[in-house]
């Protein structure tokens, strides 16, 4: 398929189903509609989200409505130091009855898997997942299984209790696509929540709106999003302006690059449009780049910030022209 099969019909579809889908999870989770827009985004796109708040700000709730919105199985795992790398994958046992050995496959083999306060578990359990993050598999005893489509990791992390935790490697936060945060709502949504307080779980309320073919057409349609060659060369020198920059030690990877321009692909008919404009690109900037950047030390120790980063780095490199 090329860039002209994208129709009009396509776009006005894909964007009435993302809206339908942000507005059933809004209804769990009050006031924070550019977070489920975004988480939404992230997981059509085919990626995985970290999720970085303090607790009691919804995330759990954003990833159960995610589910129930769209229909998706879904599996929490709870990470704490003693969970074992077959506690998410799955293990081989013998059989009496039939006299063979047989898989039975862990919480991993769910379309959405939450993985709360992922930094608990050791590194080897937190390794566990890159296989399935990356490549749709796992190979328990040398046999591989996959874990078919949609499959997206929503994992959650606090960024202020580091005691008895194990921080992620720069190797596996690359392999999320988007890091963003719920954040506590406004004073209206507040006072809603509470008004309504006598209902326990507003996620269980929620029917499906959509259904996991509905995400796999909506992934196919963001694939033929055009992009042209002026948005290409902006995100390549942004992520060369990275590299080179005094305070930050690593840059943005080719990985990442990919991740910003599908992000904007996905956002792009989000938004109603068949091309990707500037706009697209940085709204999404932040939620992709900022756990890329690792920072040098003096910068940390001198307050520097990866959004403030990430915000210098768009500043300085000129964004292409919109076309009228």
């Amino acid at each position: 398929m090329t860039p002209d099969a994208l129709g009009a019909d396509d776009v006005a579809w894909f964007a009435s189903t993302f809206e339908r889908v942000v507005a059933n999870v809004e209804q769990a989770l009050l006031g924070k509609r550019h977070v489920v827009r975004m988480s939404l985004s992230c997981l059509v796109t085919g990626g995985h989200l970290l999720l970085e708040d303090l607790p009691g700000t919804g995330k759990t709730m954003l990833a159960r409505s995610m589910a129930k919105s769209l229909d998706c199985s879904f599996a929490r795992i709870q990470f704490t130091p003693d969970l074992l790398p077959s506690d998410v994958t799955g293990v081989t046992v013998y059989d009496q009855g039939r006299g063979e050995f047989r898989f039975h496959p862990g919480p991993v083999f769910h379309s959405v898997l939450l993985a709360d306060e992922i930094n608990r578990a050791s590194p080897k359990t937190q390794a566990a997942l890159l296989e399935a993050m990356e490549e749709g598999h796992v190979t328990v005893d040398g046999e591989t299984h996959d874990l078919g489509e949609p499959f997206v990791v929503i994992a959650t992390q606090n960024p202020i209790e580091q005691a008895g935790t194990y921080q992620l490697p720069e190797a596996q936060l690359d392999r999320f696509l988007m890091r963003t945060s719920v954040g506590h709502p406004g004073p209206e949504a507040t006072e809603e929540l509470l008004l309504a307080s006598r209902i326990r779980d507003r996620a269980a309320g929620l029917t499906p709106v959509a259904g996991t073919a509905d995400v796999l057409r909506m992934r196919s349609l963001a694939d033929l999003v055009h992009v042209d060659r002026a948005i290409v060369t902006y995100v390549r020198m942004v992520a060369e302006a990275s590299r080179e920059a005094d305070d930050v030690r690593l840059g943005i990877s080719s990985r990442g690059c990919l991740a910003w321009v599908r992000s904007a692909r996905t956002w792009a008919l989000a938004e109603g449009r068949g091309h990707v404009v500037p706009e697209d690109v940085e709204t999404v900037a932040h939620e992709v780049l900022c756990h890329r950047l690792l920072l040098q030390p003096e910068a940390l120790f001198g307050g520097a910030s990866v959004t403030e980063v990430v915000d210098s780095l768009l500043g300085r490199v000129a964004a292409p022209r919109r076309r009228a």
